[in-house]
């Protein structure tokens, strides 16, 4: 069925045939690492790759929390076109034995390289569903080893939720294997280093083939206090939430080591990255549940902080070294750009919102995003778009979750320039009010902007 929906396949050659390597947290904020800003958190595994890489400052997630946004990954549309913006069971978010999950049959990252020839592994947090039909194997990953949802969804939570998402029936937060449970509950606190160890031998196991390898870390993850592995509890400046960092930034630094040990590197494109900004604790000055940077608001939401997150590319002798692209680009990106470079037909008949971003990749001269628009989602509800330098809350009679908007403020049309202001601090909406207009009629174009309302 896959190959009816790609088409005839088309072979890589020599100059589309990279090995793909994405290391994907959870809740890392624009600010946690070095090469974003953080002077609290020590990351040189993390400065090197920026330095022998390139940084990209405007890089979307496709949502502010982690179903949505790993379901555009997974497809390169966004996710409401899947039905994975908001469900009517879990709301914004997946929870244990949902009934809902990326269906089957939608063509994946995964599947798209696959048919190119690739070697697929997907380690770590899934989120797209925890039944067998919907767990990696069934979206063309030949190896997964990781947990179904977030590290906060345990046991013990869902007694606390009683009816509320049929908590009273979770089960211990489990560790699988391909489609079988092979510990529950699992240790979080060795995760990343198994985690590791097992992206290390997925490597020299596939070394002589094209693979595509996502890493997908639990940390610094959902909870108030990250588990975090015996060697990096207690050594950072920043509680457990920055020992979590670190880990990430170790774990990092063993792949990165590996792949030029191997003699990969200039065939091996490695992307860093996270799924949507962290939750912060809301208070000036504290970091303890990360930071942002200078970006607007929160994790979980649609302002800046909520989904534009730090992204490294790392090839040596195609990525420009020590450079940085200040271009619009999104997580759902990643799917046309590996289906490019593995030399994979896009899937026919399926609308896809990301662009291919290689030229961006390469640092080409010329190189611009190729967004007209993009749009924030707040689970259905439409509540801003983006484009060029300027960014546009559209005006609603019920806003859900956003910092911006309290009792007694006004509730749009607010517009910012996100690029000379990313902490949304000038509103701007009378002094353009012919911005206001275009970026109105681009948000009546919006993909399912039949919810935003």
């Amino acid at each position: 069925m896959l190959f009816g929906l790609l088409g005839s396949q088309v072979a890589g050659t020599e100059e589309h045939s990279p090995n793909f390597i994405l290391i994907l947290c959870d809740n890392l904020g624009y600010g946690d690492i070095g090469p974003f800003g953080s002077t609290l958190h020590r990351t040189p595994n993390l400065d090197r790759m920026a330095a022998e890489g390139r940084r990209f400052t405007h890089f979307y997630a496709a949502s502010g929390v982690c179903t949505p946004s790993r379901a555009a990954l997974m497809t390169g549309q966004y996710p409401c076109r899947v039905g994975l913006a908001c469900t009517p069971r879990d709301g914004l978010v997946l929870r244990p034995l949902s009934p809902y999950g990326l269906a089957p049959e939608t063509v994946s990252l995964a599947d798209l390289v696959k048919s190119a020839g690739y070697r697929t592994g997907l380690l770590g947090k899934w989120h797209l569903g925890d039944r067998p039909e919907f767990l990696p194997p069934r979206h063309g990953f030949d190896e997964y080893l990781g947990i179904p949802y977030s590290d906060d969804m345990t046991q013990a939570v869902g007694r606390r939720l009683g009816k509320k998402y049929d908590g009273y029936r979770w089960p211990p937060l489990p560790l699988i294997r391909n489609d079988r449970v092979i510990e529950a509950p699992v240790d979080l606190s060795r995760l990343t280093a198994r985690l590791t160890d097992e992206a290390l031998s997925f490597i020299r196991r596939h070394r002589r083939e094209p693979f595509l390898l996502i890493l997908s870390h639990i940390l610094p993850g959902s909870r108030r206090r990250p588990e975090v592995g015996a060697r990096f509890r207690g050594v950072s400046r920043n509680g457990p939430w920055g020992d979590a960092v670190e880990e990430i930034d170790w774990s990092t630094g063993q792949i990165l080591a590996l792949v030029r040990e191997l003699g990969l590197a200039r065939r091996t494109l490695v992307l860093f990255t996270s799924d949507n900004g962290a939750p912060t604790t809301g208070r000036p000055g504290d970091p303890s549940r990360g930071s942002n940077g200078l970006l607007e608001g929160r994790g979980y939401t649609t302002a800046e902080a909520g989904q534009r997150v730090p992204l490294i590319a790392w090839w040596p002798g195609t990525v420009p070294a020590g450079t940085s692209c200040d271009e619009l680009c999104t997580m759902m990106d990643l799917l046309p750009t590996f289906a490019r470079l593995a030399g994979a037909p896009l899937p026919q008949n399926v609308p896809i919102d990301g662009h291919d971003m290689t030229a961006l990749l390469r640092g080409e001269a010329r190189a611009r995003t190729a967004y007209k628009a993009f749009y924030y989602y707040h689970g259905n509800q439409l509540q801003a778009v983006r484009s060029g330098r300027y960014k546009l809350y559209v005006p609603l009679e019920t806003w859900r979750a956003h910092p911006q908007f309290r009792p007694g403020r006004p509730t749009g049309p607010l517009l910012f320039d996100v690029v000379a202001d990313p902490g949304c601090r000038q509103e701007l909406s009378r002094k353009h009010p012919d911005v206001v207009q275009r970026l109105l009629r681009l948000a009546r174009d919006a993909p399912c902007s039949g919810s935003a309302r």
